[in-house]
């Protein structure tokens, strides 16, 4: 029987490539903006934490039958997906107080980058598990510094064909122009017309103002989720101070429901997957970091799709900006590592249904009043949850199912746990959990993850 949680490893990789072309791709057909064009943002596209490239990549062994040239369909495919989705296509800029919008320029389009390499996609080893040493397959500007997005492309793709056939395409989007979700809708749009040919796709919705401030602002609530906060314990000093080190598990379904099992209060069934998880990792991270003091405030902050709770009115079908809310609980250091995780569950289910349609109004004229310029990690730990994402249904552009569909890389953001779907041959409704943690507390870390299963 196959353990409960398994440790995945990942090899260290050489990764040779040589680049062939770099050139930008333009919209196949007219679009409805000019040059001086401007498209709005809203402060939810705004905020500090969408001011990223987020980095994926996708392999193929191309066992298909699709003999197409591959460098040319995905190419063609992706001018013709910019028509509909031309805002990708333009340029950030900054406007009166720091804020951003699209505009369109003299100098417009994506851009797309041909490598090759020598090696093998076998040779990159077993394609579960998220690797650092995949850098190489996603571009970055020689001269391009951290958290760049200004006057970028907001769109670059690198597409690197291997000596035995296989491909990879690497991605980085613009988290202001589109949320996971709609990452997933853009990209499953872009597979379509590359295995299909131009055809119906559904349409794209802008409509950024929907999420426009109300006059005058109305905070109504603290936001501690964007607090500034002083760190008083030993975390950011460890942190600083530590060699980090990524490590990655496979968590299997019927231990995801023991753990939900776990944790729920007095017999109901009001705690989900997620919050159990996330309420199980909070802890392991707390007891491995061994944090002090230990009535020191911490955050544990995921973000929530909100789109469900807007129906007054709703979003439009199509809709591909950003329409997510972080979500914010608290403890002190002593409730975390001494509590039930039923207590914990209870936090992350309470954080969770606090997402309302005016908590959503609420952040966004936050925003407004109070710019964040930087991200605030005293105290903090951070869930993504791509689970939900259709990574792999979406990605297939005519070459069969991705081998491997993801993200790379944690670093340099330590206080990050990431939830990926599994992407094996068969699906069973286990998850990969993915952490940077400093290398001495790995195995601590390691032995609490595993704790919980030894009870059940």
């Amino acid at each position: 029987m196959a353990p409960s949680i398994q440790e995945l490893h990942f090899p260290p990789l050489n990764i040779p490539i040589t680049i062939d072309h770099i050139y930008l791709v333009e919209p196949a057909g007219p679009i409805p903006a000019m040059t001086g064009d401007h498209l709005y943002l809203s402060n939810l596209d705004d905020a500090i934490g969408a001011h990223v490239l987020t980095p994926t990549v996708y392999f193929y062994r191309m066992n298909s039958p699709d003999r197409r040239p591959v460098t040319k369909t995905i190419r063609d495919a992706l001018a013709h997906v910019l028509v509909p989705y031309y805002p990708f296509s333009g340029r950030l800029r900054e406007t009166k107080n720091g804020k951003l919008e699209v505009f369109f320029g003299p100098e417009q389009g994506v851009l797309m980058v041909e490598a090759n390499s020598e090696m093998a996609i076998d040779d990159l080893g077993g394609l579960v598990a998220p690797n650092p040493a995949w850098a190489p397959l996603v571009y970055h500007f020689p001269d391009e510094g951290p958290y760049k997005i200004v006057d970028m492309p907001l769109l670059i793709a690198q597409l690197t064909n291997f000596s035995c056939g296989g491909f990879s395409l690497g991605l980085r989007l613009c988290h202001c122009i589109c949320d996971g979700i709609g990452a997933m809708q853009f990209v499953d749009a872009w597979a379509t017309m590359a295995r299909l040919g131009p055809t119906v796709i559904t349409e794209p919705c802008w409509d950024r103002e929907y999420f426009q401030p109300r006059v005058p602002p109305m905070v109504k609530f603290p936001h501690v989720e964007f607090a500034r906060i002083d760190d008083g314990s030993n975390l950011s000093s460890n942190l600083g101070r530590a060699n980090l080190v990524q490590k990655c598990y496979r968590v299997s379904q019927p231990f995801q429901a023991q753990l939900k099992q776990l944790s729920q209060s007095n017999g109901e069934d009001t705690c989900t997957t997620f919050d159990a998880v996330a309420a199980h990792v909070w802890r392991c991270w707390v007891k491995a970091l061994d944090i002090r003091p230990l009535d020191y405030d911490l955050r544990l902050t995921f973000a929530v799709n909100v789109r469900p709770k807007l129906i007054d009115p709703p979003l439009k079908d199509g809709f591909y900006g950003n329409a997510v809310c972080v979500a914010c609980a608290t403890s002190t250091v002593g409730q975390l590592v001494d509590g039930q995780i039923s207590a914990v569950g209870r936090l992350v289910r309470e954080a969770r249904l606090g997402m309302s349609e005016e908590y959503v109004r609420s952040t966004i004229d936050y925003i407004e009043v109070d710019r964040p310029t930087r991200l605030e990690f005293a105290g903090k730990l951070t869930i993504t949850q791509w689970t939900r994402f259709s990574i792999y249904e979406s990605s297939d552009f005519g070459y069969g199912r991705p081998v491997y569909a993801g993200p790379i890389d944690l670093k340099p953001t330590p206080q990050m746990c990431v939830f990926l779907p599994d992407g094996g041959p068969s699906p069973d409704g286990s998850m990969i959990l993915w952490i940077c943690l400093p290398e001495s507390a790995a195995s601590k870390f390691r032995e609490c993850l595993f704790e919980v299963e030894k009870r059940l």
